[in-house]
């Protein structure tokens, strides 16, 4: 059994195609749903990415602790669980972006007029995406250069570990994107890129 996902994990691609499929499924999924007007549940990617994923967290660390119990340790699991746990982190993180659940300090620009407001987040949108760009770029270099390094006891390559920061970087860009697009569009004014639409509607609406 300690064999298994190591063998499992070696027949899967390099890390651009990992990339390339995961931005493929969230332009489709984010971008879908703002084409058809309404959110696409059923292929709501970070939802169930991060579901499936936590998931795979809990049932991996109980099946350790029981597994060690009876005296046959599972001995990738405590590491298939933290790099679990590092994916899950970058999608709950787009998820928590693309509901606009970020903490912010909004004290002084919440009573500003909603175009004012809507315009210095769209410089700080402008700024975040760049800064996506370069974490992403660094992120890819440092995974082909961790392409032979063993990840612990799993036997895989540490590449998988790393490949979550341009993925992540990528992920977050194309959500912050889709939010200026539906602020932009939204029709009655409320809408913004980082603030919830429900906070402070009377200062969010335009004047």
């Amino acid at each position: 059994m300690n064999e298994f996902f190591p063998q499992l994990m070696s027949q899967i691609s390099g890390p651009l195609g990992w990339i390339l499929l995961v931005t493929a499924l969230a332009v489709a999924v984010r971008f879908g749903s703002l084409w058809v007007g309404r959110e696409i549940t059923f292929l709501n990617l970070e939802y169930f990415a991060g579901a499936l994923l936590l998931l795979l967290i809990t049932g991996l660390v109980f099946s350790a602790a029981v597994m060690r119990f009876f005296g046959h340790p599972l001995i990738w699991s405590v590491d298939m669980a933290q790099l679990l746990l590092i994916w899950l982190c970058f999608f709950g993180a787009t998820r928590a972006m693309r509901e606009r659940a970020h903490l912010g300090v909004d004290l002084l620009v919440r009573f500003l007029p909603r175009r004012f407001r809507l315009a210095l987040e769209l410089v700080l949108a402008l700024t975040f995406i760049l800064f996506m760009g370069v974490l992403a770029i660094e992120g890819y270099k440092l995974t082909l250069l961790n392409a032979e390094r063993i990840f612990g006891d799993s036997g895989m390559s540490y590449s998988f570990v790393t490949i979550a920061v341009p993925v992540g970087c990528i992920l977050l860009s194309l959500t912050i994107i889709a939010n200026v697009v539906e602020a932009l569009r939204d029709p009655d004014g409320t809408k913004l890129i980082f603030a919830r639409p429900d906070a402070a509607p009377e200062q969010q609406r335009a004047l």
